[in-house]
């Protein structure tokens, strides 16, 4: 699984005009799903986001996490983040798992962040066109990959 974490102030998204997920403080997380990802990774993955220490503390050092600070998550499926730009122009997405594996492990993702003590977990809907807003705070941004 492939992670891209942005620390925002605030995020949404929506689908068709209609806003289906915003969260305020806390993390937009693009989640990419290889071909051989399993629940393994997915647990992984979410306890990772969850106890990660880039919120400031009172001395203005990177030092606190999402259950610190009363941070959400935002989740957006992204198969993109498979993408191979290492041949020509247009990207390969080969590694990327097919829709059938990887909307059930992008589900189960953002359930192992709220059995991960995240309160708050939104989310796009898998595969469809969405628009995302976002305001970086830093910008701090992260990248976990379980290949890794």
């Amino acid at each position: 699984m492939r992670a891209v974490i942005q620390r925002v102030s605030e995020a949404c998204v929506k689908v068709n005009g209609e806003t289906v997920g915003e969260i305020k403080k806390g993390f937009l997380v693009l989640l990419g799903v290889g071909v051989n990802d399993t629940k393994e990774q997915a647990d992984y993955i979410s306890a990772k986001i969850a106890g990660l220490r880039v919120f400031s503390d009172k001395n203005d050092k990177m030092n606190l996490s999402l259950a610190d600070v009363g941070g959400e998550v935002l989740v957006i499926s992204n198969f993109t983040l498979y993408g191979d730009c290492s041949h020509g122009r247009r990207p390969s997405f080969i590694a990327s798992a097919r829709p059938e594996k990887a909307e059930p492990l992008y589900e189960y993702t953002c359930e192992s962040l709220k059995k991960n003590g995240v309160s708050k977990v939104e989310k796009g809907i898998f595969g469809a066109d969405m628009k995302v807003s976002l305001l970086n705070d830093g910008p701090v941004t992260l990248i976990i990959d379980t290949d890794n």
